[in-house]
């Protein structure tokens, strides 16, 4: 659970204040915070971020009933998408929702099978410390 914690968080359009998140959602809900901040840190990467922020952009556009109209963006920092108002910041952080919840959702799963088979191999090996 703490993995798809971090997937949801890291997949939203809050890049500055993902370790606060991660940090204050995993401790709430009282989940593993090293699993969290590895899927805050490693699927959500710099190198499809940017195209990340495009999709939830546009779904959260179409969500919304907003018109298609383009616009000009320097960079992907928060700050400059604040600035650029509601327009820009509601569609992306409703299609940001949206598309966490379905990056999420299977990694709950993938990192749940995957550690019940690390536990069946651990097991199998008659090393229940799992201590090498």
């Amino acid at each position: 659970m703490g993995f798809a914690i971090g997937v949801f968080i890291g997949f939203t359009p809050t890049i500055p204040f993902h370790t606060i998140l991660v940090s204050i959602v995993t401790v709430l809900f009282r989940q593993n915070l090293a699993a969290a901040y590895m899927g805050a840190w490693v699927l959500p990467n710099p190198f499809i971020v940017p195209f990340f922020y495009l999709a939830e952009f546009r779904i959260g556009k179409y969500l919304l009933g907003m018109d298609d109209s383009s616009f000009v963006l320097p960079d992907l920092s928060a700050q400059n998408i604040l600035n650029l108002g509601w327009n820009i910041a509601l569609p992306l952080l409703v299609g940001g929702i949206i598309l966490a919840t379905f990056c999420a959702i299977p990694s709950y799963f993938i990192a749940l099978k995957l550690i019940i088979l690390s536990r069946k191999k651990r097991d199998h090996h008659g090393d229940p410390s799992g201590v090498s």
